[in-house]
């Protein structure tokens, strides 16, 4: 069916109102509203009483405009329609480190600004890698592949890999981000960048210029709550959510002026004005039409076919036909075609579902690979919603970086666990559909078994068992949970983890690469059994295959260094992961604290540097001492060192690991006998 390029607004005023041109106004009243060239729109305000609070408050100064309580950041521009305003943030470099560790940049703290999502990129010039983080949990990164110290920089042609530099997006709302830069290059930079397509048209921005000592970045504005009621909207008002890292989102209210008033200011009450060409028109006794083609672009139309009463006899015309049409078509068709009608409009939406939501992905994973996807049960909308009651925030057991977590329950009384895709995005899809083939493979007693999925929803839905005794992060660190695990349990989830583990790596047919061990994603049964779970972001290999080039992907204390540095995943990333979990349960210690100082803020390279001091039954928890004795302990810790090796190609394999530690068990039972 061809699809109609325009669409007709039509807007009624009196002739009274039309007669009167009203010039848009941005500034509360008494308040200058310009700073140089700049307009400062409400709430941003110059001067006392001119702005909502301090934070939206500019200080003019010799013609430019700074936001006063950022540090006087240089103001660039304010987008009322976006919710955002570009300033000038200073870019950092460095010169003659091999490594360094940058500072957070800028701390929005409590303020109602936010590094926006989708108008930046993080960009990196030089030679070596950049991890960005923030809060000590990753981010985002890149790497930097082709390096020629003699070829001029060009900021603007620089892609993900590109010559001396590259560059990658924003996953979500930031409050601040610091960068751990390593490079082999004398000077390099590093720095989050506006990509404001047409926020700010008439700006110029750097460009090919590295020698700049400053760069634009768009920053979102939100309007929190409580100062809803401080701002008269002049028309629409709306509440959004804008989503950030650990699971947070920030609510902000916004005011919009209808789309043919694109003039004024919907912060203040009255302030969205008519355009003047419809102005003119109205006052000709005519009204204003808005042909609108794809892409936004209008062509206006005054219409002056209008009766006594200033209304449309086409438009009239037109709705008494199209309603009599309606009237004689729903008398044909009647109550019997009724729920015929129903029945293929259902069945169109789930097939379009289906193919948005990766079943074509997932076929094509079949067709590849035969026999890949084992027998899953198909899951209908409907048995996941009563299961969940429609998918309630109380039955909320966790979330992650591709979906949320439901507990639920079945007709037959199993309880299950659903995942629930946070965005229909194809890079998420992708991780989705990876998860179901993977947990589709592994019929392991120590790994989350899947049960089904359902692609008919707006967003795909995986459906798992449940684990009911929450993560190990949580008994280690004592977060929700009052039983401290001993050390012989604590032993035996090790021996499960690495059994689990070797039989991804070795016993499978087709090999698989976790990438995101880590404490969090290993879940305990009621009888304190390991299963590992969030298969999200794995990876096959092929047979005879050493490595994988992937983007880097993990958690800010559980990433190999080796594949941090080379983007090579193997084997051993995953081997150096599992070392940091035996640390964590050796020492009952977070596997990156900011209260410890320096390199041993990771607590994989405090208690490397522990063991080579002769301390380390000083680091050791000294519950698991006491109950583990310290050959045993010691055995296992020679075990964790092992695994943390900075040469990958050093660390044991997880099917040695796994003897190792069945060993140790043993032992472990005589000592307890």
């Amino acid at each position: 069916m061809k699809l109609p390029n325009y669409y007709v607004l039509i807007i009624f005023f009196s002739i009274t109102t039309a007669t009167t041109k009203l010039v848009p106004r941005y500034a509360k009243p008494g308040c200058n509203e310009k700073c140089g060239n700049l307009t400062i729109p409400y709430p941003f305000g110059i001067g006392p009483n001119c702005f909502l609070n301090r934070w939206y408050a500019v200080n003019c100064k010799s013609s430019k405009p700074y936001l006063s309580a950022l540090k006087q950041l240089p103001l660039l521009g304010v987008n009322l329609y976006e919710q955002v305003v570009l300033v000038n943030i200073p870019v950092r470099s460095y010169c003659q480190a091999h490594t360094w560790n940058s500072s957070q940049i800028l701390n929005l703290g409590d303020s109602p600004f936010l590094f926006s999502k989708f108008n930046n990129k993080f960009f990196f010039e030089g030679c070596g890698t950049v991890a960005v983080s923030s809060g000590g949990n990753a981010v985002t990164g890149c790497s930097v592949i082709r390096c020629e110290p003699h070829e001029r920089l060009n900021r603007s042609s620089c892609d993900e890999m590109g010559t001396n530099c590259c560059q990658t997006n924003v996953p979500y709302y930031l409050k601040n981000y610091s960068m751990n830069v390593t490079s082999n290059q004398s000077c390099v930079s590093a720095f989050l960048v506006a990509d404001v397509g047409t926020l700010f048209p008439n700006k110029s921005f750097p460009g090919d210029r590295p020698e700049s000592s400053s760069i634009p970045t768009v920053l979102n504005w939100t309007l929190p709550e409580r100062y809803f009621t401080k701002v008269n909207c002049g028309y629409n008002f709306s509440t959004l959510e804008l989503k950030m890292g650990l699971h947070t989102s920030v609510f902000t209210g916004k005011c919009s002026c209808p789309y043919e008033f694109n003039e004024g200011n919907p912060y203040l009450s009255g302030e969205c004005k008519v355009t003047e060409e419809c102005t003119k028109c109205m006052e000709m006794s005519g009204f204003c039409v808005y042909k609108v083609s794809y892409g936004g672009r209008r062509t206006f139309i005054c219409d002056q076919n209008v009766d006594h009463h200033g209304r449309s006899k086409s438009r009239a015309a037109f709705l008494g036909v199209g309603i009599t049409i309606l009237v004689l078509f729903l008398t044909a068709l009647g109550i019997v075609l009724y729920k015929v009608i129903q029945r293929t409009k259902d069945k169109r939406l789930k097939k379009i579902c289906f193919e948005r939501n990766g079943g074509l992905l997932l076929k094509q994973q079949e067709a590849r690979n035969e026999g890949l996807v084992g027998e899953t049960r198909i899951f209908t909308s409907n048995e996941l919603e009563k299961a969940t009651n429609y998918f309630n925030k109380n039955m909320i057991i966790g979330r992650g970086g591709q979906g949320t977590v439901y507990k639920g329950k079945l007709n037959d009384g199993r309880m299950i666990a659903v995942k629930k895709a946070n965005a229909v995005d194809q890079s998420q899809l992708k991780q989705f559909i990876n998860e179901m083939v993977i947990l589709s493979q592994v019929n392991h007693r120590n790994v989350v078994k899947l049960l089904g999925c359902c692609l008919e929803t707006d967003v795909p839905i995986l459906v798992s068992e449940f684990i009911s005794n929450g993560t190990l992060y949580e008994h280690i660190h004592h977060e929700n949970t009052r039983v401290i695990l001993s050390w012989s349990t604590r032993l035996q989830i090790a021996i499960e983890v690495a059994g689990a583990l070797a039989y991804l790596h070795s016993a499978m047919s087709i090999p698989i690469y976790h990438r995101d061990i880590k404490s969090t994603n290993i879940l305990l049964d009621e009888e304190y059994r390991a299963k590992i779970s969030d298969f999200g972001t794995s990876r096959f290999v092929s047979i005879g295959v050493t490595h994988l080039s992937t983007l880097v992907q993990g958690t800010i204390g559980y990433l190999d260094p080796e594949y941090f540095q080379c983007s090579q995943l193997t084997e051993k990333s995953d081997v150096y992961s599992f070392g940091v979990v035996l640390v964590e349960l050796l020492t009952g210690e977070k596997p990156f604290s900011s209260s410890r100082f320096g390199e041993n803020r990771s607590l994989a390279a405090h208690f490397l540097m522990g063991f080579e001091e002769g301390r380390v039954m000083s680091i050791l928890d000294a519950n698991m001492v006491r109950e583990g004795g310290r050959d045993v302990l010691l055995e296992v810790a020679n075990l964790a060192i092992k695994c943390l090796n900075l040469c990958g190609k050093d660390r044991p394999t997880m099917k040695e690991l796994a003897i190792e530690l069945e060993r140790v068990g043993t032992s472990q039972k005589s000592f307890d006998g």
